[in-house]
């Protein structure tokens, strides 16, 4: 297991990318990628064990993950240079006419660490279905992580995919809600009121864990506990708690930083708070 201490220091890094990508674009989706910053420095740095400099479309043999809610692209992005997929410095077309890095990941232009275009929100868990469902009759033991936002849970999609994943028995999909209770229109519970999530997904036949999607400890804890109830015949959901913006304190506790880029005065800011660990691409 890696080091929680050097992980927090890669996530702060990630962060500065972050708000530095969408304020040079002027466009782009801060509040998201800032909340779900943990989890992928956690999966990238520790979990899924992938060599970067060997990545294929078709993943054979190793273990996948896909972004279904694609509007948190900076965040890939960002974690994906930092491990080695890609040159930091092509952080800079962000958003940039003819980049590989699109608003939404996309496939076309082949940017390593991308399988599927994503941001059409609901989809993301019927890809992750059928690729472990894919894994499981060629034999692998490797797992698919799929991370969702939680108002995308109001798409019909996704409970079409959760009733096939458990009917099928896909125990060897890890799935992950971005539980931060907003949408770009406000809070989740005004928009479209999703209730008890942990029942729903128990009474499709899930096996559901909760964690804090901010804290770094309970992240590789909670991972660990699902990698274990892996092969049991039903697949696992991952409530994760986090707060739009975290590590910024303008952006957190609102909504209204969900697809807003900071201006320059609100950049530095932002970069005041957040410790510069790895060097700024």
């Amino acid at each position: 297991m890696a080091d929680s201490k050097e992980l927090k220091q890669i996530a702060s890094q990630v962060r500065r990318d972050i708000v530095r990508m969408v304020h040079s674009a002027q466009s782009g989706h801060p509040g998201g990628s800032l909340g779900c910053a943990d989890l992928f420095v956690a999966l990238y740095f520790d979990i899924l064990k992938n060599d970067p400099k060997n990545f294929t479309l078709d993943g054979k043999d190793e273990n996948l993950f896909f972004l279904s809610n694609g509007h948190i692209s900076p965040v890939w992005y960002s974690t994906l240079a930092r491990k080695g997929f890609f040159e930091l410095s092509e952080l800079k077309t962000f958003r940039q006419l003819d980049s590989r890095l699109q608003g939404h990941p996309a496939t076309e232009e082949g940017l390593p660490g991308i399988r599927v275009a994503s941001g059409s929100l609901g989809q993301g868990l019927s890809v992750a279905a059928g690729a472990a469902l894919t894994k499981k009759l060629n034999g692998e033991d490797k797992l698919v992580y799929v991370l969702m936002g939680d108002g995308e849970q109001q798409e019909g999609q996704v409970w079409e995919a959760a009733m096939f994943a458990a009917h099928k028995k896909i125990d060897n999909i890890i799935g992950f809600i971005d539980w931060n209770n907003r949408q770009i229109d406000g809070d989740v519970t005004d928009v479209l009121d999703l209730k008890d999530l942990r029942a729903k997904y128990e009474s499709f036949g899930w096996e559901v864990l909760e964690m804090d999607g901010n804290n770094m400890d309970m992240i590789l804890d909670t991972i660990g506990e699902a990698q274990k109830m892996t092969g049991r015949g039903k697949p696992i959901m991952i409530l994760m708690k986090t707060e739009m913006g975290q590590g910024v304190d303008f952006m957190m506790g609102t909504h209204k930083w969900h697809g807003v880029a900071p201006n320059n005065e609100q950049l530095e800011q932002a970069l005041q708070q957040l410790d510069e660990t790895l060097g700024d691409y």
